[in-house]
């Protein structure tokens, strides 16, 4: 781990294109502004935690059988459309 020490208005640039800017210290912790390109994920480490397991929980879902999902859409009163001829 690399551990810099900043102050305010001080920031640190992350592979050439995010920069973490100190915007404001308390008692209570440190608030940084982060500036990264719109392709670039940026989460809370619990945040980041909570959609990696929903992740994992939908990725191991055992799938329904073609027969199960046809009985959810009779079920919700759903019709569903056949194109003729194709």
């Amino acid at each position: 781990m690399l551990v810099i020490t900043r102050k305010l208005d001080q920031s640190i640039i992350i592979n050439g294109n995010v920069e973490v800017v100190v915007t404001g210290i308390t008692k209570d912790g440190v608030r940084l502004g982060i500036v990264a390109p719109r392709e670039v994920e940026v989460h809370r480490r619990e945040v980041f935690e909570a959609i990696a397991a929903a992740n994992l929980a939908a990725s191991s879902a055992t799938p329904l059988p073609i027969q199960d999902v046809a009985a959810l859409f009779r079920a919700r009163g759903s019709k569903v459309r056949t194109v003729k001829g194709k």
